[in-house]
């Protein structure tokens, strides 16, 4: 594969991980706050460590999803992932370095992704590159 093609479409598939990324996170939001989609989490309250997660996830999701201040968002994300990890699944299962023991693939996978984006940016089709372009 040629460099052309990897530079033309390396920050287009940027965009297309953060877009994806912010939309599952912002999917464990409402489902917690918001009941939509209906699963086990739904009805959390709101001021509960899972209703400050669900918090977080909603307006983390969807300042990813539309790519706004991606990389603060991204940084916080990645923390908030990285703090579910091992709140969430260390800290009640062990196996700090088998997360597929403790449950925690999903968290830290997150975590990673979104520290990815925290240091690649939000991608050519976001809000942040609109505005950076009217500059």
């Amino acid at each position: 594969m040629d460099n052309t093609c990897c530079a033309t479409w390396a920050p287009r598939l940027t965009s297309l991980i953060r877009i994806g990324s912010g939309y599952m996170l912002l999917l464990h939001g409402t489902t917690k706050l918001l009941g939509i989609p209906e699963s086990p989490m739904s009805g959390t309250a709101l001021f509960s460590l899972y209703g400050i997660a669900g918090l977080i996830e909603l307006v983390a999701g969807a300042l990813l999803l539309i790519g706004l201040f991606t990389r603060c968002t991204a940084f916080v994300a990645s923390g908030f992932g990285a703090a579910a990890y091992l709140i969430g699944h260390v800290a009640s299962k062990g196996f700090f370095f088998l997360p597929m023991f403790n449950g925690g693939e999903a968290a830290l996978l997150y975590s990673f992704v979104f520290f990815l984006l925290f240091l690649y940016g939000p991608g050519p089709w976001s809000i942040d590159a609109m505005i950076r372009k009217q500059d």
